[in-house]
């Protein structure tokens, strides 16, 4: 009798870890395909922790985008170095199962100028924002869905283009990971040396159509052993500032690194200056500081609606 039982409770044992193995291994075969650094917790719906709500984006919704990117970018050279940095700063995956991210973006002309200081929270993954001032908590701007707005308590809170400042910090911090979407045209350059260190170059173009201002151009550096983002020169082409076929000098911004938050590397500071004919950094004029960088994954989805009595933009 004791014998039998003994191998009762065996064969059950083993029946569970045969369970257990293959579970495992649906669970491996169906992720492996995007490769990301993936932990095991994060092999569930990504829930804003909030009873009978709907989540941001389910895993699902998550591995498909970033199967689709990561198809669409190792299909060329140039995608295949962006890929590499999308790792190198995170993965795409952990990205967008972070949830929304907040931030605090400085920005600050060093010839006098206006500042430009607020509070944001971004949803990494339909890139709707909401901006607080810094120095009015109950001022704000933000965009959903192409549907623009401003609540302000008078207009010498926001005095900037807020359609424009929406989501131009967030394509700056978003970098690399914002080079995921359709209408992103990317080509690879001749290499280049950054602070006596060899650097891929890529140019980001947008198909037309693409955003408010598709004339805009952005050259990244990407470090060739560590493959980070070390530099982003760029140029404005926003229609309300620039006529057709024109567009701001271009810049040269470096990035500085000093903030890893669940995962993904931050940078801390941008230090932008006037890009010389030969592509080289020339006077200094803008410091931009990064701080506050939280993931607001608890964050209630109707965040990000438009609040009643604000102002529609045009």
């Amino acid at each position: 009798m004791e014998c039998y039982l003994s191998k009762l409770v065996a064969n059950r044992y083993w029946r569970t870890m045969k369970k257990i193995v293959l579970i495992l291994s649906i669970i491996i075969l169906t992720f492996s395909s995007c490769k990301d650094p993936v932990e095991p917790a994060e092999l569930k719906v990504v829930t804003k922790g909030i009873e009978n709500s709907e989540p941001y984006i389910s895993y699902i919704q998550a591995v498909t985008r970033v199967s689709d990117a990561k198809k669409r970018l190792k299909g060329m050279p140039a995608g295949d170095i962006v890929w590499k940095a999308i790792r190198a700063h995170g993965g795409l995956l952990k990205w967008y199962a972070n949830g929304p991210v907040s931030f605090r973006f400085k920005y600050q002309p060093l010839d006098g100028s206006m500042d430009r200081d607020t509070y944001q929270i971004v949803d990494t993954y339909s890139s709707k924002v909401v901006h607080t001032s810094a120095e009015d908590c109950i001022s704000k701007f933000g965009t959903n869905n192409n549907t623009f707005w401003v609540m302000a308590k008078d207009s010498t809170i926001f005095k900037f283009d807020t359609k424009f400042w929406a989501l131009t910090p967030f394509y700056f911090i978003g970098q690399p990971f914002v080079l995921d979407g359709e209408g992103v045209k990317l080509q690879l350059l001749a290499p280049l040396s950054y602070n006596n260190e060899l650097q891929d170059v890529i140019k980001v173009t947008f198909d037309a159509g693409t955003g408010d201002a598709p004339d805009d151009y952005y050259i990244l550096y990407f470090n060739k052993e560590t493959h980070l983002l070390s530099v982003i020169r760029y140029v404005v082409s926003y229609p309300k500032y620039f006529k057709e076929g024109s567009s701001s000098p271009e810049k040269f911004m470096e990035v500085v690194y000093g903030s890893q938050v669940k995962g993904i590397l931050f940078p801390n500071c941008y230090k932008t200056y006037l890009s010389t004919k030969d592509g080289e950094p020339g006077d200094y004029i803008t410091k931009i500081d990064i701080t506050n960088i939280e993931f607001k994954s608890n964050l209630e989805k109707s965040y990000f609606d438009t609040p009643a009595g604000a102002k529609l933009v045009e």
